[in-house]
């Protein structure tokens, strides 16, 4: 399996450090989500995973190796990344975006042999799609697109996936379509996957990891039920919460929560 780890990694937008020291160590054949505040480095930390976003000090390494010196299509090759807002070419169909998963293993004039097709025909019939194949991309709904660009991230047959919060703007039926699809590939596949999410009981229910940052630190790393604490969540998102434990699932779940300290000022004048 792909092994995806950092070293002291720093991030920088121009003059400003959003990551300084950053070692992370992803537990292979897992389900990983990263979790914080809006603005502390998540999506940043992510794309320097991904290599979409270059790194200033430190390395992240894949496979032991220094992804920055390795080729984009070498890298692709393990790596399948599915950004926050993917979009495709208008009129695009269906099984002409998945079948963009099979370029990094194409070679010459890029023509489809028959390994490509059948690993095609398999990604969309893994994730439900295969109904759409002829249709375009335009006409499907939201969650339907989020199952397309997940099959075409399948079709490159990498060990590991990286999704930047698949879950937005979908409802909470398409949001569980998407994040059980992703179980499900986890466990009859074995794919690592790491993602940024931001519902925090969807992180506990569907991770077997969970990453929580603050002010692009690491506050605290572990199980679902080491990191869904209500000290924990206090610390990171300022917020009072009560957690217990979800009667079907087993795992931690956020009840009800409040923000801490006094009543914000705009608050008080609309009670007023």
């Amino acid at each position: 399996m792909a092994k995806l780890m950092t070293e002291q990694v720093g991030i920088s937008y121009g003059d400003h450090h959003v990551v300084q020291g950053l070692d992370l160590d992803i537990p292979e054949n897992q389900i990983t989500t990263i979790i914080g505040p809006n603005g502390c480095g998540k999506s940043t930390i992510l794309k320097a995973l991904a290599r979409i976003h270059s790194v200033q000090t430190g390395s992240v390494y894949l496979d032991g190796k220094a992804i920055k010196k390795e080729s984009t299509k070498e890298i692709a090759k393990k790596m399948g990344v599915l950004p926050q807002t993917p979009k495709a070419p208008s009129g695009l169909t269906v099984s002409e975006l998945v079948s963009y998963g099979r370029f990094p293993h194409q070679k010459g004039f890029g023509k489809l042999n028959d390994h490509d097709c059948d690993t095609i025909q398999w990604a969309m019939e893994i994730t439900g799609i295969e109904e759409f194949a002829d249709r375009s991309i335009d006409s499907l709904s939201g969650g339907q697109r989020q199952r397309v660009w997940i099959a075409m991230a399948l079709a490159q047959e990498t060990e590991l996936l990286i999704l930047d919060e698949p879950t937005t703007y979908l409802d909470l039926a398409h949001q569980l379509e998407v994040l059980k699809l992703l179980e499900q590939l986890n466990r009859q596949e074995g794919r690592t996957i790491v993602m940024v999410i931001h519902d925090l009981n969807h992180a506990a229910r569907f991770a077997d990891y969970i990453i929580a940052l603050k002010d692009g630190n690491v506050i605290k790393e572990g199980s679902p039920d080491q990191v869904i604490q209500a000290e924990v969540l206090k610390e990171v998102f300022q917020i009072d919460a009560e957690v217990v434990q979800d009667p079907r699932t087993k795992r931690p779940v956020c009840l009800t929560y409040d923000l801490l300290g006094a009543v914000p000022e705009v608050c008080q004048k609309a009670i007023l």
